[in-house]
């Protein structure tokens, strides 16, 4: 185990000094981009350029989808029972080891419906246990809460790219189609490779958990800084105005227009088989309606919610600029010949979730990455013969896998936590050495 952490240690002050911010990441990659173009396609430097302007604004219904798998995620956790279930599920904990493998199901649990609410829930169900805990080591506490978004989120319901291939009129819909979540997230084999993933982390968690005399056990302090979410007052002056903002009457009728919409068009389109990006988001957004009970609370948790939305709306419309440049350059048809030489259709699936492993690592966004990628991986799972639905769960995989290893998710929870991405990075990286053969030899079995 301490080799392990000196490694991760290691790892983490590689990223630190050598990986940038996401944006700039971003920006490397669009210049990356155009000299493959120039270079490697033989497209006229004005032509790529043109591309690339005229490609900033192609996915902005995307952009925006994205946008509120994050928001509404982040309203439903902090919702009332929300909050109420945490502190329910907090008291689960008997011991410490219960207390890490409780945290661990929570948050796969939380991002197979939403990543948001698992960045925000797992968060705050942190200081909750912590609470009752205070002989539970800290660190493994945080990295179990980070679980989630490494290993479930995008298997589930707010999963990027399934959602989006599901959804009638996105991006891709000419090349492969409308393909149902019933053939990728409902399928037999990725609700199975789901549920072991989460039952081998789990108990990972309670072995990892150190004895009582090598446990690092939160700052008293730390734990009174820990943040809640207030909700605002009412104001004592009286007027219609107050009173509207301040009763449940809106928030009511919403929630209920949208629970009838939803189950009508349910009915009206073959049940769960009809969910897609825009339905899963809209029944999360009636859902915070409802629970926030007053437009004032919704309103407060909004402008809460809003403030982590800055990296989606600065960083598409680069990746879009991207895909802009793939799709009007001729790259696509190179980079699809070059994945076609080097994979068989058994081996292709694997092959996808290996290296979307890797381009995670510098390309932390699920979404604005299948924009760049989606266009030639699907080109050469055409001419090999391979599922689109297997190219988009291997992707979905892969993109999930070094999140465990990547500080940029989990920048929010380190936030809250009042904690650095090295004090996690042993526990976490023994976790992606456990879960990376796991689930490549699942792909390898599949193809």
């Amino acid at each position: 185990m301490e080799t392990l952490v000196r490694i991760a240690e290691a790892l983490g002050r590689f990223s630190a000094r050598f990986v940038p911010s996401a944006f700039s990441i971003a920006v490397l990659l669009s210049l990356l981009t155009m000299g493959l173009a120039m270079g490697w396609a033989d497209a006229a430097p004005a032509k790529v350029l043109d591309a690339w302007g005229g490609g900033f604004w192609e996915l902005l219904t995307f952009s925006m989808q994205m946008a509120l798998v994050m928001f509404t995620g982040y309203l439903l956790a902090l919702t009332p029972p929300v909050r109420r279930l945490l502190v329910w599920a907090a008291g689960l904990a008997r011991t410490p080891r219960g207390a890490v493998a409780l945290m661990a199901g929570v948050s796969m649990g939380l991002a197979y419906i939403n990543w948001g609410l698992s960045l925000v829930a797992s968060a705050m169900l942190v200081r909750f246990v912590a609470r009752r805990r205070p002989d539970v080591d800290y660190r493994l506490l945080v990295a179990c809460a980070y679980f989630g978004l490494g290993a479930t989120w995008h298997a589930g319901l707010s999963a990027s790219a399934p959602l989006l291939v599901a959804t009638p009129g996105h991006f891709l819909e000419k090349s492969v189609g409308v393909i149902p979540i019933d053939r990728t997230l409902f399928s037999p084999f990725n609700v199975g490779l789901t549920v072991v993933v989460v039952v081998g982390l789990v108990l990972l968690a309670w072995a990892l958990h150190p004895e009582p005399g090598s446990v690092v056990r939160v700052d008293p302090a730390v734990l009174e800084t820990l943040g809640d979410f207030v909700p605002p007052e009412r104001p004592a002056e009286k007027s219609f105005a107050v009173w509207l903002d301040h009763a449940r009457v809106l928030n009511l009728v919403f929630g209920v227009l949208g629970l009838v919409w939803l189950g009508r068009y349910l009915w009206m389109n073959g049940g769960w088989r009809a969910l897609n990006l825009n339905v899963v988001n809209f029944t999360f957004l009636v859902l915070a309606v409802l629970l926030h009970g007053t437009p004032a609370r919704l309103i407060k948790a909004s402008e809460e919610a809003g403030g982590v939305l800055h990296g989606i709306v600065l960083q598409f419309p680069l990746y879009a600029g991207i895909y802009g440049i793939f799709k009007a350059t001729g790259l696509t048809d190179r980079i699809g010949e070059l994945f076609v030489s080097m994979s068989t259709r058994s081996t292709f699936p694997a092959i996808v979730y290996l290296y979307s492993g890797v381009v995670n690592y510098f390309v932390p966004s699920g979404g604005s990455k299948w924009a760049i990628e989606a266009p030639y991986l699907l080109e050469a799972a055409k001419t090999l013969g391979v599922a689109p639905e297997k190219v988009v769960l291997a992707y979905a995989w892969g993109d999930m896998a070094t999140d465990l290893i990547q500080p940029f998710w989990a920048l929010p929870l380190l936030a809250v936590a009042k904690l650095e991405f090295k004090d996690i990075l042993g526990f976490l990286l023994v976790a992606f050495l456990v879960y990376l053969p796991l689930v490549t030899l699942a792909f390898f079995l599949w193809g």
